[in-house]
């Protein structure tokens, strides 16, 4: 801690203030046992995940530690950019980061499985990957092909690495986790390859670069459905699987962009997967996607008498848990308050009884 300002600097700021939340969270999940017949999950930002279980499996799926805009630039999207792909827009979008950082990937331990659902950077993130590199070393990375790919120039050892397409299963610990297709057009105009931008062309495969995952454990199953759009083939994953909680991108769409899955579609998924609970993520963190999920509350309430699979909707808060199925029947997540021992000990400064 610095004494005077002459002890302080730019870099003395940023190591004593960044990650906002320092180690409390890691802390917290550390010391977290979890129930028989129950699972936990923390939100870490955007869609990344902190899976935990009874039997003490940990799982971590599309924790990102970077950041969006820091700077006005040129004003200008670079050429081949999928938002300038997508809508013919030019101008910059101005996706500044909106949440805090409230894990220090740094100090993370006890990480089974790092699963990364595609290859954008929000998700695919080389911070993670050379924390639980480091400090994980008997944890799998698990991805689709060019996610492997991705890991394998950062250097994560091939030994670590498993490429994972629609229809396979990995399994970690005590949970078995389940490929399954993305349905993600975003994903899919992303492309590397200047012959295939300036070609105006489609990647060949979805399923080399983007998949949906379902993490089964003792305590019930997790469905992440990544950045994935709104699709039909929800029907098919909720038909030949049993989904208890359902993670979806939610956001609010700027004119002219279909990226994010509005309220409505939020439901419509949640009603096709039969899962239990919808938790919307993703709206959070780009302050030019940011949506108010209470809107999918309310629309549930209006909606809920006449929906073909009864669910809830949970709306969570960033660095905030979710046991399943202790929690299924809230609609809210709190912060805890503390002063749960108030008035345990006798206050020195009492309050007027009138008041």
């Amino acid at each position: 801690m610095a004494k005077t300002i002459n002890d302080v600097s730019r870099n003395s700021w940023i190591l004593s203030t960044f990650p906002e939340w320092g180690t409390y969270l890691n802390e917290e999940i550390a010391a977290t046992k979890v129930k028989a017949g129950s699972f936990s999950i923390w939100w870490l930002g955007c869609t990344g995940i902190w899976l935990k279980t009874h039997e003490d499996t940990n799982i971590l799926c599309d924790l990102w530690c970077g950041t969006g805009k820091q700077t006005h630039g040129t004003g200008k999207m670079k050429a081949g950019h999928q938002m300038m792909r997508m809508s013919g827009c030019q101008n910059q979008q101005p996706n500044l980061r909106n949440q805090p950082f409230v894990i220090d990937p740094f100090a993370i331990k006890d990480v089974d499985a790092l699963c990364v659902s595609h290859i954008h950077s929000d998700h695919l993130d080389i911070n993670t990957a050379a924390a639980v590199n480091k400090n994980c070393p008997e944890a799998k990375f698990i991805g689709p092909k060019e996610v492997v790919a991705t890991w394998r120039k950062w250097g994560v050892p091939e030994e670590k690495l498993i490429v994972v397409k629609p229809g396979d299963e990995v399994k970690v610990g005590a949970v078995t986790i389940k490929a399954m297709e993305a349905f993600d057009r975003t994903a899919l105009v992303t492309e590397s390859d200047p012959e295939v931008k300036l070609a105006g062309k489609l990647p060949q495969d979805m399923d080399k670069i983007a998949v949906n995952y379902l993490f089964e454990t003792s305590g019930g199953n997790l469905y992440h459905a990544a950045d994935s759009h709104y699709a039909n083939e929800f029907a098919k994953h909720g038909n030949e699987n049993q989904i208890d909680v359902a993670l979806g991108a939610y956001g609010e769409n700027p004119r002219g962009i279909t990226d994010k899955v509005t309220s409505i579609d939020i439901l419509r998924m949640a009603e096709s997967l039969r899962a239990k609970v919808v938790i919307p993520v993703h709206y959070d963190i780009w302050t030019n996607f940011y949506a108010d999920p209470k809107e999918i509350t309310e629309l549930w309430r209006l909606r809920k008498d006449r929906l073909q699979y009864d669910f809830k909707p949970f709306i969570w808060q960033v660095g905030g848990k979710f046991t399943y199925p202790e929690d299924k029947d809230r609609l809210e997540f709190m912060y805890d308050r503390g002063f749960e021992d108030v008035f345990t000990k006798e206050n020195d400064v009492p309050f007027p009884s009138f008041l």
